[in-house]
């Protein structure tokens, strides 16, 4: 069975300029309060973009890219608020290790 990933996803060097870590450590925080698991990964290299559903989304995004993505769509509504000029989608993965994997 396939779960839903949502994600945000640009280019490193964008994301390298935004104030990402601060923004997770805040998330991380958030949900260490609420005694909620971890359920985002930050993937460089999301290999996820190259697949053909995803093309229109992936040609707006600068490579080297990276991303955030999670099972918790409002957390990536939530991220996408936080961060400026991002693009957000979501896609199918049959477990964990195939929705972080990265093209390395």
């Amino acid at each position: 069975m396939s779960q839903t990933y949502y994600f945000v996803a640009a280019s490193q060097s964008f994301i390298e300029s935004e104030p990402l870590n601060e923004v997770l450590a805040e998330r991380t925080r958030n949900y260490a309060e609420k005694n909620k698991p971890i359920d985002f990964f930050y993937v460089e290299r999301p290999a996820f973009l190259d697949a053909p559903e995803l093309a229109e989304l992936s040609a707006k995004v600068d490579r080297p890219a990276v991303a955030v993505i999670s099972t918790d769509p409002k957390m990536i509504r939530w991220l996408r608020l936080r961060l400026e000029f991002v693009e957000m989608g979501e896609f199918q993965a049959e477990n964990q290790e195939k929705a972080t994997r990265s093209l390395v």
